[in-house]
């Protein structure tokens, strides 16, 4: 029984789609240690980390789902979720959630003093997410600052600093999650306008917010080859850049204001690849270089 309602709560909060925040995690830590202390992190640092991204993402998807019972069942699209379809008791939810967090208090305190400090702020921006599509149209960057603490956080757990090379990557992955959940976000644009909820889409309308997705992804792509610059990378992070980039500008052509059948492939499929990509081509060029 304990595990088939595990299943059902990994299930819920697409457990899988931890490849969005991990690679680029990875990436902060490994950077930030290369270019801070001229050295690798060490494995338990590595352990460490993806410990407590598990833990954050964990808990931050679990409270998204609590939070939203009553507005995913009454949306078409999300009444199947497990919670509004008694898959799952909100009980047994709060249950996961406190031991998610409990997960991630520990790791920060298996990592350093300023991981610890930084403990609080991650979490009132974990819990804030879930309630700002209630009274602003900025959720998606609210959401933005939850996912770039995970390249933050990684660079933080292995130097115990932020400076401004983690902070220009905390940037650049803030940009690009915001761009990519105002293109999830068009899929409701009538329903939130219907229910009084804010995003983008409904509130300036699906072509707009498509622009503004655009630039979102813009800003990104100018952070990343701002990265390579600071942190003297070589050709090699650049080509990673570059797909990134390709990656991107596919992403867009794949959802059109009249057209948004192809929204979960932009969403999952395209920014699952560009993460991975993104960490690879780090690794091969502080391997090799």
């Amino acid at each position: 029984m304990a595990l088939r309602k595990l299943k059902i709560i990994l299930e819920m909060i697409k457990f899988e789609h931890s490849i969005f925040a991990l690679p680029f995690a990875f990436m902060g830590a490994v950077l930030g240690s290369i270019v801070v202390k001229g050295s690798w992190p060490t494995w338990m640092e590595i352990f460490w980390v993806t410990v407590a991204m598990v833990g954050a993402r964990s808990a931050a998807m679990s409270l998204n789902r609590l939070i939203d019972r009553v507005i995913d069942a009454k949306n078409p699209r999300t009444v199947t979720r497990a919670i509004p379809a008694g898959l799952i008791s909100v009980l047994e939810v709060l249950a996961f959630i406190v031991v998610s967090f409990l997960v991630l208090f520990i790791a920060a305190f298996q990592l350093n003093d300023l991981a610890v400090k930084l403990l609080p702020l991650a979490v009132f921006v974990l819990v804030l997410y879930s309630y700002t599509k209630r009274f602003t149209w900025l959720c998606h960057f609210v959401l933005g600052v939850a996912i770039g603490f995970g390249p933050l956080g990684g660079w933080v757990a292995t130097t115990g600093q932020v400076d401004m090379t983690g902070l220009l990557l905390f940037a650049s992955v803030m940009f690009w999650t915001a761009g990519f959940d105002i293109i999830y976000a068009c899929q409701d644009a009538d329903f939130d306008r219907k229910e009084g909820l804010h995003s983008m889409p409904s509130r300036f309308g699906v072509a707009n917010a498509l622009l503004v997705a655009r630039l979102c992804h813009v800003l990104t792509f100018v952070g990343l080859v701002s990265l390579y610059a600071m942190a003297d990378l070589s050709f090699w992070f650049l080509i990673g850049v570059l797909i990134s980039g390709a990656i991107l500008i596919y992403e867009h052509s794949l959802v059109k204001p009249t057209d948004l059948s192809k929204v979960d492939v932009a969403f999952f499929n395209m920014n699952g690849i560009l993460s991975v990509v993104m960490f690879v081509f780090t690794m091969i060029d502080l391997v090799i270089a």
